[in-house]
């Protein structure tokens, strides 16, 4: 079963999503974010998705992710979604970290911190 993510008008193919559905998925599960989402590799299957809430004051990093991860746990088991690099800050967090994306294909070295989510290839 493919999830019906895309809206009318757009292109249907299962493994192309945009930055625009990330922060709106994401806003599902956490409607009074800002959220900044990066197409890490222009495929529509590398995310970075940077959340930045003051309801995560006082809560842990795996406790901000779960509910979000849960979220998109059927598009990631689809390969709909790829990678999930998911940054979850305090807006305190985010003014001193500026760059947190992380990019386990890049020869970029960022100091990674946060969960990393792929999916295995079954092939």
């Amino acid at each position: 079963m493919i999830l019906p993510i895309f809206k009318e008008g757009e292109p249907q193919s299962p493994h192309m999503v945009t930055e625009a559905w990330m922060v709106s998925e994401v806003l599902k599960v956490v409607p009074d974010a800002i959220i900044e989402a990066s197409d890490l590799h222009g495929s529509g299957d590398h995310f970075h998705v940077r959340v930045i809430s003051e309801s995560y004051d006082g809560v842990r990093p795996l406790q901000r992710q779960k509910p979000i991860l849960n979220h998109f746990k059927p598009y990631i088991t689809q390969n709909i979604v790829h990678a999930l690099d998911l940054k979850c800050m305090t807006p305190e967090q985010a003014e001193s970290t500026l760059d947190t994306a992380f990019d386990p294909h890049s020869e970029k070295k960022t100091e990674f911190f946060g969960v990393h989510i792929r999916r295995e290839s079954k092939e």
